[in-house]
């Protein structure tokens, strides 16, 4: 087993989705490593990770308005105000999305489906420059079970 790293600054404009999937791609890539798990980590606590649909601008939007409801900016709710008044909110949406991924690398690329990007979710007002870390443990060949040994170990399984 190999591990790499690396630490992605992702600047973003203000609330909202910022998909950072090209750049997780092309590292992983860079790597030479063909299998294994990724993790991603946000080193924050006012922006989160996610993985969505990055087919239709409507689901960003959608989610955007959401957690707007969700976590509204109104001093009244929180005690925690001293930062104004969209960074408690900007906690809250942080604990209910998360701040690290795990992605199975398969063939050299991270297991996506063919609509799930990777974004950093911005959760305050103001823009901020967030570092993302990316974490891979892998090796460089896939050890595959020949086909006989496979059913015969899904046929024992099943039996208990």
């Amino acid at each position: 087993m190999k591990q790499a790293t690396r630490r992605l600054e992702v600047s973003t404009k203000g609330k909202g989705l910022y998909e950072i999937s090209d750049q997780v791609v092309s590292w992983v890539r860079e790597t030479g490593l063909k299998t294994g798990l990724l993790t991603v980590f946000i080193q924050h606590t006012s922006a989160s990770l996610t993985i969505q649909e990055n087919a239709d601008p409507d689901v960003i939007a959608d989610l955007n308005d959401h957690f707007s409801r969700l976590a509204p900016e109104d001093n009244k709710l929180y005690r925690h105000t001293v930062e104004g008044p969209d960074d408690m909110p900007a906690h809250i949406r942080t604990a209910l999305t998360g701040t690290q991924l795990a992605i199975p690398v398969i063939d050299g690329r991270p297991a996506l489906g063919t609509w799930q990007g990777v974004y950093v979710f911005e959760h305050r007002r103001a823009g901020h420059r967030r570092s993302v870390y990316l974490a891979f443990t892998g090796g460089v060949s896939v050890a595959t079970r020949n086909s006989k040994s496979r059913h015969a170990f899904e046929r024992r399984s099943c039996r208990r």
